[in-house]
C-alpha cells in the first residue's frame, strides 16, 4: 500500500501529508514541522486519511493486525497457564519426594496377555486399565502406591495351565522421577537402565508364587481377578537376587547385580539379612 503524498488529519497537528513510509513508520509533513508515527497503529485513534477506499483498506489492514495480536495474547497466556500448572505440578512432585515414606508393599506385579507380552518389553510400561465402577468409572487406575523405590514384575501364566504355572518374564524399575499419585494417563513407564527381560529358559525356572501368597490363604495359589495387584518389597529383592544366579552372560549378570543392589538401597533393605522365598508355593 503506497501512502505516499496521502492527505492526512492528526487531532493534534492538524493537515498533513505522508512524505515517508515503511513497513513500521510513516513520517507526515505538517505545516510547522515533520513527524514520525507508528504504523498502522496511529490510524487507528489519531490520524484520518482523507481517501476512503484507501482508508477502508487500511481499516482492514488494522484489523488484521488486531487479530493477530490478540490471537499471539492468548497464545502467550496458555503458555502461561501451562507454565503455572508445570509449575505447581513441579512443586508437588518435589513435596511428594521430600515427605514419602516407604510403604512395605510397594511393588507391582502385573499380569501380560499375549498381545502386552510382546508390547511391555518393546515400549517398556504397562498399562493398567480403567476403573470399572463408581465415581471414577472410565478413568485409567492410578498406581498411587508406587513410588520411586518401586518395581513392576511382568508375569503370565497359559490359559491352559493351573495358575501355579505364572512365570516371571522380566522386571523393571519405574522411571526414576515416577510418583504414582500424580499418574493421571495410568501408564507404569520403565527407569532408563534397570530393566530385565527373561528368556524362555530363564523364566521357565522362574515361578511367581515361589515368592508371593496372599494374606488371608497363604497357602492357596490363586489370582482371582484384576490385571495387577501390590506386594511386598522384599519378596521382589528375593526375585531379583535369584534372577542374578539365573544370568550366565557377564553383562546381563553384572546388570542385574546392579539393579539388585540398587533396589535394596531405594528400599532401605540389607541383602545379608534378606530371608528365603517362602511363597504360597514353598508351603503346599
Amino acid at each position: 500500500m503506497n501512502l505516499i503524498n496521502k492527505k492526512v488529519t492528526h487531532k493534534r497537528f492538524g493537515l498533513g501529508s505522508i512524505v515517508k513510509q515503511n513497513d513500521s513508520s510513516i513520517e507526515i509533513n505538517f505545516a510547522s514541522e515533520n513527524k514520525k508515527f507508528v504504523f498502522p497503529d496511529v490510524f487507528e485513534k489519531h490520524l484520518t486519511l482523507h481517501d476512503k477506499s484507501i482508508a477502508d483498506l487500511l481499516d482492514k489492514i488494522i484489523q488484521e493486525k488486531e487479530m493477530e495480536r490478540k490471537e499471539a495474547e492468548r497464545k502467550k497466556e496458555e503458555e502461561r497457564v501451562i507454565q503455572r500448572k508445570n509449575e505447581a505440578l513441579r512443586l508437588e512432585h518435589e513435596k511428594l519426594m521430600k515427605n514419602h515414606k516407604l510403604h512395605p508393599e510397594s511393588q507391582l506385579v502385573f499380569w501380560c496377555d499375549k498381545d502386552e507380552q510382546h508390547s511391555s518389553f518393546s515400549e517398556w510400561r504397562v498399562f493398567l486399565g480403567e476403573v470399572k465402577s463408581g465415581n471414577n468409572k472410565g478413568k485409567p487406575n492410578k498406581p498411587s502406591r508406587l513410588y520411586r523405590n518401586s518395581a513392576v514384575l511382568l508375569t503370565s501364566v497359559d490359559s491352559s495351565l493351573p495358575e501355579e504355572n505364572r512365570r516371571i518374564l522380566g522386571v523393571y524399575m519405574v522411571n526414576e522421577n515416577f510418583i504414582g499419585k500424580l499418574c493421571e494417563d495410568g501408564y507404569i513407564p520403565a527407569h532408563s537402565k534397570y530393566k530385565i527381560q527373561l528368556t524362555e529358559q530363564e523364566s521357565n525356572q522362574m515361578q511367581f508364587w515361589k515368592y508371593y501368597s496372599n494374606d488371608k490363604s497363604p497357602h492357596q495359589i490363586t489370582w482371582k481377578s484384576g490385571k495387577y495387584r501390590y506386594f511386598d518389597n522384599s519378596w521382589m529383592a528375593q526375585i531379583l537376587l535369584d534372577i542374578v544366579s539365573l544370568k550366565n552372560d557377564p553383562k546381563e549378570k553384572e546388570l542385574a547385580q546392579q539393579f539388585f543392589k540398587y533396589f535394596c538401597k531405594m528400599n532401605k533393605i540389607l541383602a545379608q539379612e534378606l530371608p528365603k522365598p517362602n511363597g504360597a508355593l514353598m508351603r503346599s
